[in-house]
């Protein structure tokens, strides 16, 4: 019973969104990659990235990985412009990159802040949380790329108002992604 009901709900949901998520993909169509492509673990890459960060002060633009940061943020779809930043520069709801533990990088928003202490929770994430110190955050987020060009300023008013009314919306998320899945 519960699985036909859940099977019901799947078809509505993807018969409402169809015409939106056409919409999505052409507005966020990808770009076909040129060139040789190498792949490099992630924990040796953010480890050279973070120290060429912290050593010229440059930005740099990496490839998003993983699920934690939806619906803002998409597997393999979107990249990310990073800073270096100072301790004393981190706020509340800033989208940064962390080591959290030897080797074990995440890029995740600070929901919480206590003295040198962050804790950190992915967009798309329900429960879980992480926490680092502040001197762990190895860049701090000031961009996001879509592969059609299209750049969001993560100090863009819009933008912020989005990300607080996601915050308020933990209770319900496991809904709203579910429904965001389906539009993909």
């Amino acid at each position: 019973m519960k699985r036909a009901i859940k099977d019901i709900i799947i078809a509505v949901g993807r018969a409402v969104a169809t015409p939106w998520r056409r919409h999505k993909q052409h507005k966020y169509a990808t770009t076909k990659p040129t060139g040789k492509t190498w792949e490099v673990a992630n924990d040796q890459f953010l480890s050279i990235v973070t120290q060429a960060m912290r050593n010229t002060g440059d930005t740099a633009t990496i490839n998003v990985k993983g699920y934690s940061m939806r619906p803002f943020l998409e597997h393999l779809r979107d990249r990310v412009v990073l800073k270096s930043v100072q301790p004393d520069e981190l706020k509340l709801h800033d989208v940064v990159l962390a080591e959290i533990s030897s080797g074990v990088y995440v890029l995740h928003r600070i929901i919480g802040i206590d003295s040198d202490r962050l804790t950190l929770m992915g967009d798309g994430n329900l429960r879980g949380t992480e926490s680092c110190e502040r001197k762990d955050v190895c860049g701090l987020a000031i961009r996001f790329l879509r592969p059609n060009g299209h750049s969001t300023d993560t100090s863009d008013s819009g933008y912020q108002r989005r990300v607080r009314l996601w915050l308020k919306l933990l209770p319900v998320r496991r809904a709203l992604l579910f429904f965001y899945k389906l539009t993909l």
